[in-house]
């Protein structure tokens, strides 16, 4: 039984949006260590002998375990079932000794390791510290996938009916700064010690995050226990069942929002772990200074996603938000593919980064806040997890995908990098339409969504925020 005080803590302002500074700025130091290697790409080349699929898999591996181990599932229903507080260490712990693994693979001690040798006689042509480091960003990729649904269940607990759209726009906002931050600073990093360097600053950064996970706990037990919630799980007519998961793969606006989720990030994530090398390549620039010029690209989904969840929570149109985000994310990438190198100019590359924010703006900021109007809150958890699940199957495989079409696109480059050769770069034209294909394709579906949402009534188009 729930029995509430008179003024709940999250009917305060001042406490509901501390509570979101604590868990976004964990997400800040997540996200910086998702691309931490990402603007080194040539020298993880050059000195670990990583070729272009061996980086793209290490993108991909990440979300190895979250796809075929179904961790994302297990993630959303340990979610429902244990409650916020325990998913948030499990997950900050399980993040950072992920990532410690990934450092250690990069470091001397591991390359003279027995480690090393036993692990260079499986699949000899993957570097010995690459198969480390991709089961490092396996678990961390548990740990942050299983962050981020916690995070957006947690901020649907304080803020719905609230700011929820504004404050899921925030959080993102900061997670965006964390994108900004690791192509600004991984390269100084690398300057002072190399990759393995700039991998540990963000380990240390997610033990900060870790540090701040633990602080909200507090607050979240606190409320709790004004609401009367005394257990881990909920009210036994509200508990969740594993039957639930049923009713989420079988809601059609639960599907079309996890197809539309999965081509949209599969055009953004892992088109930041190439984006530095392919304006390197395109402006015939050294690689600090393209990841300077990419490093806007978070900026502008960091300034626009809070005003738009602000329109979303009083004036609506979240579904039509998404379509006009999939249009300006198949733009981008199409002047990235067609452009010549001759035309293609700074001012150019910087205006389509910014098109390309915008669309990063326009589709998770209205995305995220309308899952909950789709789906029950008792199994809300698991449609997180679920929708993510989906979203990861892409993100593991795409990265591959791209490594293979960059190489297989340009015959003889990878060689000639690891052979030292100066003047060497990649065309990003074949990789480019691949990303644009996928703007196409959610382009296609945020039409569905729009027809599925006006038959079943799920109030997409309506504001958040209750008058």
């Amino acid at each position: 039984m729930k029995e509430k005080v008179g003024t709940l803590l999250n009917e305060s302002t001042t406490a509901r949006w501390i509570a979101l500074a604590l868990i976004s700025s964990t997400m800040f130091f997540a996200y910086f260590f998702v691309d931490v290697v990402a603007p080194l790409q040539k020298d993880m080349e050059s000195l670990y002998k990583w070729s272009p699929e061996v980086f793209g898999m290490l993108g991909g591996s990440e979300f190895f375990l979250n796809v075929f181990a179904f961790f994302l599932i297990f993630s959303g229903i340990i979610l429902d079932k244990m409650g916020i507080r325990f998913t948030l260490i499990t997950a900050g712990l399980t993040m950072v000794i992920g990532a410690a693994l990934k450092f250690y693979a990069l470091t001397t001690g591991f390359a003279e390791s027995g480690l090393a040798t036993s692990l260079g006689s499986f699949l000899p042509g993957i570097p010995a510290s690459a198969k480390l480091a991709f089961v490092g960003f396996s678990i961390f990729g548990v740990g942050v996938e299983m962050a981020g649904i916690t995070v957006s269940k947690t901020i649907v607990k304080w803020f719905k009916g609230k700011e929820m759209a504004l404050a899921m726009g925030l959080e993102m906002a900061v997670a965006r700064l964390g994108v900004f931050a690791v192509f600004r600073l991984s390269p100084i990093f690398n300057e002072a010690g190399g990759p393995s360097n700039s991998v540990f600053m963000g380990l240390a950064f997610l033990c900060i995050g870790f540090i701040t996970f633990f602080i909200y706990t507090f607050m979240d037990r606190k409320l709790d226990k004004q609401m009367g919630v005394t257990s881990i799980g909920a009210d036994p007519e509200e508990e969740f069942k594993v039957s639930d998961l049923k009713k989420i793969f079988t809601n059609p606006g639960f599907l079309a929002i996890a197809g539309l989720c999965v081509l949209f990030y599969s055009a953004i994530f892992p088109f930041q772990k190439f984006a530095t090398d392919m304006l390197a390549s395109k402006l015939d620039l050294d690689v600090k200074t393209a990841a300077a010029y990419f490093s806007y690209f978070p900026i502008g989904a960091m300034v626009l996603t809070p005003f738009i969840g602000a329109f979303l929570d009083f004036k609506g149109k979240g579904a039509s938000m998404m379509l006009y985000g999939a249009i300006l994310l198949t733009i981008s990438h199409l002047i990235f593919a067609l452009v010549p190198a001759e035309v293609f100019s700074v001012p150019i590359a910087i205006g389509t980064i910014v098109i390309l924010g915008t669309a990063f703006s326009l589709v998770p900021a209205s995305m995220w806040p309308s899952l909950p109007k789709i789906v029950e809150d008792r199994y809300l958890g698991s449609a997180y997890g679920s929708i993510f699940w989906i979203q990861n199957i892409g993100l593991f495989a795409v990265p591959i995908l791209i490594g293979w079409a960059l190489n297989a696109s340009n015959p003889g480059v990878s060689e000639q990098i690891t052979a030292g050769v100066v003047d060497a770069k990649y065309n990003y034209t074949v990789p480019e339409l691949i990303f644009a294909s996928f703007g196409v394709l959610a382009f296609i579906l945020s039409i569905i969504l729009k027809r599925v949402d006006k038959k079943y009534g799920y109030g997409l188009e309506i504001p958040n925020k209750k008058k």
